[in-house]
């Protein structure tokens, strides 16, 4: 389609031109008041302000007191400021500035809307900033000079209204007083507001600003400009930005001084003051702490340690402010401003579409301020000394310290990207001036643009910073010679961190492009892309400067970035850095370095510190090192002359080695190809060996010692097989070495040494296996080892030093036979063994290892003999002998032969006692012992070895042999003296185990259990098996067993695999169950259960459910441990119905019941709920109970009206209710009545109760609200709506009433919105539909009122004239009012709605207002219902003496005729009188009249022929044979007297009618609910010894209760049908119906609702039977007989036979057998009551023809009697 030429065609066509209208309120409220600002109008009225030339603005906030809260009682001038910022509310807002008056065109621009400032030069572009004072004022007025414009409404059209002023109220300054339209906002927060006030006063023309509340002065701000310097612009930076359409001309650079006075009170935070009053001390739980709250304690400590410190301090600032809330405080900021020219050159185009965006051309030139806080500055901005808070606070947005903003005459929300703010006045902003436009075309090219030329200037204001720096280091260098020393970097360091800081960019917020574009400016300004920034050699260009990333100090000559400086501003170098303007030192930076110098001591320090910590991360590899070392060059002029290893020149490039200390000292001689200590001694090891060095190790430099001496030409001191003390210099380092070297080194350092002259001895030096140590003495001609003191014996015995005699030599000397000298006197003997062992002992520690393996292995001692005192022939190894004391000797062990005194503790006796001459015995001998000195019967020696192992047991260490594990068995038993022996693993100490079965140790031997390995107590699994396996039958011995397992709980730890075995075990005897209540046969054996289902509980509330025991608190101590509880937790309880629903509802028999424990695990839903297993059981286990009401038809003839079934239905026309258990999801939760009335045949509703019902709603129930959607239609409005006024003004006298009651919280809209702005509008109808969701049911019809909102128009509550009343408003107005509702308030409202005055009163709702002016009313409604009254009893006192006049005639005028047969007519009068207390004659006279009575003919009908006895036990009787009528037939003065007759049989008295009464009342009373769930009966026959002519049986019953109908009849089913819910649903209205009927007839006898059942059993031939005194119906048969007539309208007979049939069961109530005495009691029930059943026939409109002859008799007087 071509929508061109359709364009064209449509502006020619002929049709009228319509304008395009607007709604001026609609307008300003969505569009023009929504500015996104916080302080949006005081913005607007100051650049108006700055705009007219003004140099002065005062603000003033006007306030209301508060109307609850009173002034203080102290009415000081803090009191009342600090009591205004809290409770007073804001009244107006008057803004005042000295600018220009408004002229004409201002006035004119004021009143219209998108009509900018049509100057350039002027920030405002849009005309709309002005309309944001409607976003709080109604109606804003202005007065400027002699002309005042006042603003205001009508409908949604804004007019305006000027005045001209006279003189004495023009005035010079221009006003704008805005009146709040809401008086309830508080008093704004002070400091932003002031922060907002000093970032105001920054580029603005604006000199001064004050700031009021009420009379108060809270700040006064004042700005001061000293004379402006011209800033150069450097030749190499481009000025034009990339565009070309502007060019940065001039700049000048200003300081600015900003001075600040205000109150204290500006620094006072209310919402301190309020926690001061609302102190809440929280305590610290004893839950136990997860390990990640546990380790964050740790983390966290120094983070919450300064919240705290900052937190005190700031408490105590405060409470320095509040003790003068109107102390005076001052502070002062001086600020840099670099303010640029730029010059705009735009195409003509470009010029047009601008000016059509923004309605202003261009401007030819603007300015752009750039402003920072320079260093020097900074550190003289003060404060006032009275100042207590911080200065920053009131300045925090001024100075640019953390992000600049850019400023369009006042700060945005945009931010610079820099430590800078820009201002810009030419910049296009957003409609709400809080952001840069960026979006529009034409727009986004010249804000581009106007950012870059920000860009540059920043740069030029950078420029001028750094000729600063340049200025200051010229000064300091001139003191030295004009070369910049360090200290001169470090004095200007500061000021140049604090530049570089200001100019490193980050990213802009909340448009990162803004600080995008100002930074690419910034760098790409130069032409040669170069900076001048801070170096150690001064400043310098970018390209001339190195990074030192490491410490290069050994190379001085190289200009770096100091490193101060790139740590304090690494920002600003990262740009550098990643833009390549600045380099890193190179590898031919330092060698060009090297080459030009030597290095000294220290530098080569500092060169090796530098170059092995870069080789050893990688930073250089090994080829760069290399050439490195081989440019280097060291001068070591601190050497020494004459020193070897201090050489003046060192060439790195030929060493190979380095020093370790650890191993080889530093002072001695080292290979050439080492560097010498002094140079590495603070150089870790890891550079070293990153240089390609290693370690000197001591295999080689012990080499070079040994083989090159004579070839160094070494001194001879220094000759190490020549000089005794070099050696002992040189061994103690090889010695301490030694244990670190590896096998092959140790091998060629004893190859290098054992064959050389290296140990020095008494006799001069001498190899190592020809040298001695000092401890071998026996020869005084051995080469001894002198002088080695530092070298261990490990090492000279490894080079082959000896420490002994070679052991055979000392055998051939010492144990030859002896040798007989020259003189025969003196013979040498040879030596015993005890010789032997004293010399050994003396050179034990000298003996070779090999030699004591000899020792050990040789047999050298005898044993003793038998014979005590001599010794064996034999001798035997030191291990096989025992030490010659007497309590061995009594064990019968083997002695060691020791002549004389033996003594442990000597020099001989420990050497035995090396080799193994044994102290004691072992345990495993001991045992052996007793082991055979029981199969022996020497009980002796048994004792002896059992007592020495006891007495010896921590002397001989026999504790770390595990007695228990031994086979043997030698320990007696309490009881069985020396006949029984037991291994310690057999026997216990604990008596109380023996009642398990277990052995008990000797009596006397318990002290000492744990030395024979005996335990306290069995193993605890080993009892366990035996409980388990065995446990005790009878609680008695349970209790004993359970006591003694108690002492052992420590042994059966909680969730251990033990405790769940007990837990699960059948463990525990219970009493057997019991049947109904009645206890089994005492003969009857204890149950066995488990301890996790045995409560032991006094409070047996759930005794029907869990068993519950007691065997005394110490044995329940170790029951609880196994899993018993005292008494069922919730959580048991809540396992225990979710796994077996069915049966525990069968089990407790009754819906009361399993509703109250529902309602427990309700109240404990907060502790089930932390079990998540068991909450996704219960959301998925059908175990809560919930009703389905099946709705019974309407009755015919009583059809709803159309609508009625939105309406609460009627007890006679109620579903019947059936109950099921169900799981949470398929319940719903009726919060809406009137849709469940429609729905409930498809709901199964939880019950009725809160806390049950979120209690289902926990477990997944729904909300009946949630799944209804209605779809609402509103009729035709009518046009009287006088109702609609009468319902309003209903609504508005009784809703505060409802309302009062209710918090505040919960309320949606209050009274006064009711009355202002809900309307009421009576309509034709309302129409609903309503269905329900997932379900697919709906429903449509008619409703009573409804409510819709209107944007035009608000609220509106519609209700139908003809459908509604007062509950369908309250319904309505409930879910308005309200942010949740509740069917009880709806109910609630209506009450107060439906209510009288005076009830309301009584019932405690204050009236009192409404009272008074109804009382008139109230009076003349009285008296008119008094004079009805009075007419109606006049007319009721003629109709009564005209019955009495009819009855005296029928009296005197008897009925003509007679009947012989018939008894006498008075007798017959009497006995059937409508008085139901008259005497009733005999059954003989009773079944003569009957036989041709009104009951004969009733029983008749009903098919009831009882074969009857002919006679019964006469009931007590009184003596007198007749009996004066009663009231109101008694005898009075306008009626004849009652004639007495004799009894027509005197052989039987007339009972007398008070006494039958009072037999059949009593039947009734007794009459009771049936309160099980279940009827199971047997059946039964038995004689009945009063007649031969029939057998009195008992049919059996097997019914359960399902439902419950409407009316509260209880419905059972036979539990042959199988499907109870389908026959409930199907039959639900009939058995409705059949409820209505049988409590039709139970009103009649006055009997309770509760004792009247149904029940349905079509298999048996019962129709209805009497269980308990409660009374059954069988369905069945009203099913058979009278459902179809019932319905269709035809009640009577079903009425009648019910009747008679509730008769008969009434009389069992009374006799159970069914004798005469029965039929007697059924015909009296009936006789009794069947008046009022007659009476209940002749009120209705229907009559079945069943009953035509019973009703055709209602004109037989005998009838009308009994009626």
């Amino acid at each position: 389609m071509d929508y061109a030429k359709l364009r064209v065609q449509t502006l020619g066509s002929g049709a009228e031109e319509e304008a395009v209208t607007v709604n001026t309120r609609a307008l300003i409220d969505k569009v023009l008041a929504r500015y996104a600002g916080e302080w949006t109008v005081l913005r607007e009225l100051l650049q108006n302000a700055a705009d007219a030339s003004a140099s002065k603005v005062t603000i003033k906030f006007e306030t209301i007191p508060s109307a609850s809260v009173p002034l203080p009682q102290s009415p000081t001038p803090s009191a009342l400021i600090k009591h205004t910022l809290l409770h007073h509310t804001l009244r107006r807002l008057v803004v005042t500035n000295d600018g220009n008056p408004f002229a004409a065109t201002d006035w004119n621009r004021l009143t219209k809307i998108a009509e900018g400032n049509p100057d350039e030069t002027k920030i405002g572009a849009f005309g709309v900033g002005f309309y944001s004072v409607f976003a709080d004022c109604e109606e804003p007025f202005v007065s400027s000079g002699n002309e005042a414009l006042a603003f205001y409404w009508k409908g949604n059209a804004l007019y305006t209204r000027r005045l001209h002023l006279t003189p004495e109220q023009a005035s010079k300054e221009t006003s704008f007083v805005l009146d709040y339209r809401n008086t309830t906002s508080p008093v704004p927060s002070l400091l932003p507001l002031c922060e907002f006030l000093a970032s105001s006063l920054t580029f603005v023309g604006l000199t001064n600003i004050e700031l009021w509340l009420d009379d108060c002065m809270l700040l006064n701000l004042t700005k001061l400009a000293a004379p402006g310097t011209q800033v150069s612009i450097p030749k190499r930076l481009r000025t034009k930005t990339a565009e070309n359409i502007m060019t940065v001309d001039r700049v000048e650079r200003e300081v600015a001084q900003l001075n600040a006075k205000w109150l204290k009170v500006v620094f006072w935070k209310k919402t301190l003051a309020g926690a001061e009053n609302n102190v809440v001390v929280t305590k610290t739980g004893t839950q136990p702490q997860s390990l990640r709250s546990f380790f964050s304690k740790f983390s966290t400590s120094n983070a919450n340690a300064a919240a705290e410190k900052l937190a005190r301090e700031e408490r105590i600032a405060q409470e320095a402010i509040v003790e003068d809330l109107l102390g005076e405080c001052s502070a002062t900021v001086f600020l840099h401003v670099n303010t640029a020219t730029i010059r705009t050159s735009c195409a003509k185009a470009f010029a047009q579409e601008l000016e059509r965006a923004t309605k202003k051309p261009p401007p030819k030139s603007t300015k752009i301020a750039v402003l920072t806080s320079s260093y020097n500055e900074s550190s003289v901005s003060s404060q006032g000394a009275n100042d207590v808070s911080r200065t920053d606070d009131v300045f925090s947005s001024v100075l640019p310290n953390k992000a600049g903003k850019i400023y369009i005459g006042f700060p945005t929300h945009q931010t610079t990207g820099i430590c800078a703010h820009i201002s810009a006045q030419s910049v296009i902003p957003t409609v709400e001036r809080e952001s840069i436009d960026l979006n529009a075309r034409w727009v986004k090219s010249w804000n581009q643009e106007l950012l870059r030329a920000a860009g540059i200037v920043c740069r030029i204001a950078w420029s001028g910073e750094i000729d600063t720096l340049r200025t200051t280091l010229h000064g300091l260098s001139e003191k030295h010679g004009n070369k910049v020393q360090t200290q001169d970097i470090d004095h200007v360091l500061p000021q140049a961190t604090h530049v570089f800081n200001q100019y490193t960019f980050k990213d802009s917020t909340p448009s990162s492009q803004v600080g995008t574009l100002i930074e690419d400016a910034f760098w790409t300004c130069s032409l040669d892309a170069s900076i001048d920034i801070l170096s150690s050699k001064g400043i310098l260009p970018v390209q001339d400067v190195r990074l030192a990333l490491d410490d290069l100090s050994f190379l001085d000559n190289i200009p770096v970035l100091p490193k101060e400086l790139i740590k304090n501003a690494n920002g600003f170098f990262q740009k550098l850095i990643s833009y390549g303007l600045v380099s890193e030192i190179t590898e031919k930076d330092i060698r060009k370095a090297l080459e030009n110098q030597a290095l000294n001591s220290r530098q080569l320090r500092e060169f090796l510190h530098w170059i092995g910590r870069r080789a050893r991360i990688a930073d250089i590899d090994p080829a760069t090192v290399n050439t490195l070392f081989a440019a280097t060059v060291v001068n070591d002029e601190a050497a020494e002359e004459n020193s070897v290893q201090d050489r003046r020149l060192v060439i790195l490039g030929d060493i190979k080695h380095f020093i370790n200390p650890s191993k080889i000292p530093a002072n001695v001689p080292v290979p050439p190809n080492t560097i010498p200590f002094k140079f590495t001694n603070n150089i870790p090891r890891e550079d070293l060996e990153a240089l390609g060095w290693e370690d000197l190790q001591i295999v080689p430099w012990l080499r070079w010692l040994v083989e090159s001496t004579s070839s160094r030409g070494l001194p001879e001191d220094q000759d190490l097989t020549k000089s005794a003390s070099f050696a002992a210099l040189i061994l103690p380092v090889i010695s301490k070495q030694w244990d670190g070297l590896s096998q092959s080194s140790k091998g060629t350092a004893i190859e290098l040494l054992g064959i050389r002259t290296v140990i020095p001895t008494k006799l001069g030096m001498r190899k190592p296996k020809d040298a001695y140590f000092p401890s071998v003495k026996l020869f005084e001609d051995l080469p001894v080892v002198f002088g080695l003191n530092g070298v261990k014996e490990k090492l000279l015995a490894t080079l082959g030093v000896r420490k002994t005699i070679e052991l055979g030599l000392i055998f051939d000397r010492l144990m030859a036979p002896p040798e007989y000298e020259k003189d025969l006197d003196n013979v040498r003997p040879s030596w015993s063994h005890v010789d032997l062992v004293r010399y050994l002992a003396g050179a034990r520690n000298d003996i070779p290892a090999e030699d004591i393996k000899r020792l050990r292995t040789t047999p050298l001692c005898p044993a003793e003999a038998t014979d005590r005192g001599k010794a064996t022939v034999e001798r035997y190894l030191v291990t096989e002998l025992f030490e010659p004391t007497d309590v061995l000797r009594s064990l019968g062990l083997r002695i060691m032969h020791w002549p004389g005194n033996y003594r442990t503790g000597s020099e001989e006796g420990r050497f035995l006692t090396f080799l193994g001459l044994r102290r004691s015995p072992s345990v495993p001998e001991l045992i052996g012992i007793m082991s055979n000195a029981v199969l022996k019967d020497d009980f002796a020696l048994r004792d002896r070895a059992l007592r020495y192992f006891i007495n010896f047991h921590h002397p001989n260490g026999y504790s770390g042999f595990n007695l228990s594990a031994s086979n043997a068995a030698f320990l007696p038993l309490d009881g069985h003296a020396d006949s029984r022996f037991v291994m310690p693993s057999q026997c216990y100490t604990n008596e109380a185990a023996a009642m398990m079965g277990y052995d008990i140790l000797r009596r006397d031997l318990h002290p000492h259990a744990l030395k024979l390995g005996v335990a306290v107590n069995p193993p605890i699994q080993s009892c366990v098996d035996r409980l388990i396996g065995n446990p005790p039958p009878r609680h008695r011995d349970a209790r004993e067993l359970f006591q003694y397992l108690a002492t052992r709980l420590a042994e059966i730890p909680m969730k251990s695999d033990l405790q769940m075995r007990l837990s699960k075990a059948s463990i525990v005897p219970v009493a057997p169950s019991t049947s109904n209540g009645v206890p089994v046969s005492e003969k009857a054996q204890n149950r066995l259960i488990t301890p996790s289902m045995c409560f032991l509980g006094n409070d047996r509330k759930y005794a029907e459910l869990f068993d519950y025991a007691d065997f005394g608190n110490e044995a329940n101590t170790f029951l609880l441990r196994c899993g018993a509880s005292h008494e069922p937790k919730a959580i048991d309880i809540a396992k225990f119905v979710i796994r077996e629903p069915a049966r525990l509802f069968n089990k407790l028999d009754s819906i009361e019941k399993y509703l109250e424990l529902l309602r427990t695990l309700a109240i404990s839903w907060p502790v089930l709920k932390n079990d998540r297993t068991l909450v996704q059981e219960m959301r998925t286990a059908s175990f809560l109970l919930a009703s389905r009401e099946y709705p019974s038809q309407a009755k015919k003839g009583n059809k709803p009206v159309k609508g009625d079934s939105l309406t609460y239905e009627d007890d006679d026309e109620a579903g019947i209710r059936t109950y099921q258990l169900a799981s949470g999801k398929e319940i719903v939760i009726i919060d809406d009545v009137i849709s469940y009335n429609l729905f409930k045949s498809s709901l199964l509703a939880a019950p009725l109760e809160e806390t049950l019902e979120n209690f289902y709603q926990s477990l997944g129930a729904r909300s009946l609200r949630d799944l209804v959607e209605e779809q609402t239609s509103i009729g035709q409005t009518l046009n009287d709506q006088s109702d609609a006024q009468r319902v309003k003004k209903l609504v508005n006298e009784r809703i505060k009433l409802f309302l009062h009651e209710i918090s505040k919280e919960k309320i949606k809209h209050d009274a006064a919105w009711v009355e202002k702005k809900l309307e009421f509008v009576c309509v034709r109808s309302i129409t609903v539909k309503l269905s329900l969701k997932g379900i697919g049911a709906s429903h449509k019809d008619t409703k009573g009122a409804a409510a819709m909102y209107d944007p035009n128009k608000g609220w509106t509550l519609y209700f139908s004239q003809s459908r509604s009343d007062n509950f369908d408003i309250s319904t309505t107005l409930v879910q308005l009012l309200l942010n949740k509702t509740k069917p009880q308030q709806a109910i609630m409202l209506d009450v107060l709605l439906s209510t009288d005055l005076q009830k309301l009163r009584a019932r405690g709702y204050n009236v009192e207002r409404i009272l008074q002016r109804r009382a008139a009313e109230a009076r003349i409604e009285e008296q008119n219902r008094r004079q009805q009254l009075e007419k109606e009893q006049a007319l009721l006192k003629e109709q009564e003496a005209e019955w009495m006049a009819r009855q005296t005639e029928r009296e005197l005028n008897p009925i003509p005729g007679f009947f012989p047969d018939s008894p006498d007519r008075n007798s017959v009068a009497g006995s059937y009188d409508a008085n139901p207390d008259l005497p009733i004659s005999p059954p003989e006279m009773q079944r003569n009249r009957r036989s041709k009575g009104l009951f004969t003919e009733i029983t008749r009908r009903l098919g009831i022929n009882d074969q009857r006895s002919p006679t019964m036990p006469e009931p007590d009787r009184p003596e007198s044979s007749s009996a004066v009528a009663p009231p109101p037939y008694s005898q009075g003065p306008n009626r004849p007297p009652v004639i007495e007759k004799e009894s027509l049989t005197p052989n039987h008295a007339v009972t007398a009618p008070q006494h039958l009464q009072q037999n059949l009342r009593s039947a009734i009373q007794s009459s009771r609910a049936f309160n099980s769930n279940s009827v199971t009966t047997q059946p039964n026959v038995h004689d009945v010894k009063e007649t031969q002519s029939y057998c009195d049986s008992t049919p059996g019953q097997n019914i359960r209760f399902v439902a419950e109908a409407p009316s509260g009849v209880r419905i059972f089913l036979a539990n042959q049908i199988t499907d109870q819910s389908k026959f409930m649903a199907q039959n639900a209205s009939a058995l409705g119906a059949f409820a209505d009927l049988l409590l039709d007839c139970a009103q009649a006898f006055g009997l309770v609702r509760s004792s009247i059942n149904i029940f349905h059993d079509p298999a048996a031939s019962t129709i209805a039977f009497n269980q308990n005194k409660s009374l059954f119906c069988n369905y069945h048969f009203f099913e058979s007989f009278h459902l179809a007539a019932v319905q269709q309208g035809h009640s009577s007979d079903a009425l009648i036979y019910w009747f008679v049939v509730l008769c008969h069961e009434l009389a069992h109530n009374l006799v159970s057998d069914h004798n005469s005495a029965h039929s007697y009691y059924t015909e009296s029930f009936a006789i009794e009551y069947f008046g009022k059943v007659a009476a209940k026939l002749t009120r209705g409109t229907d009559i079945g023809s069943g009953t035509s002859s019973a009703l055709s008799s209602l004109q037989d007087p005998l009838f009308r009697s009994l009626s």
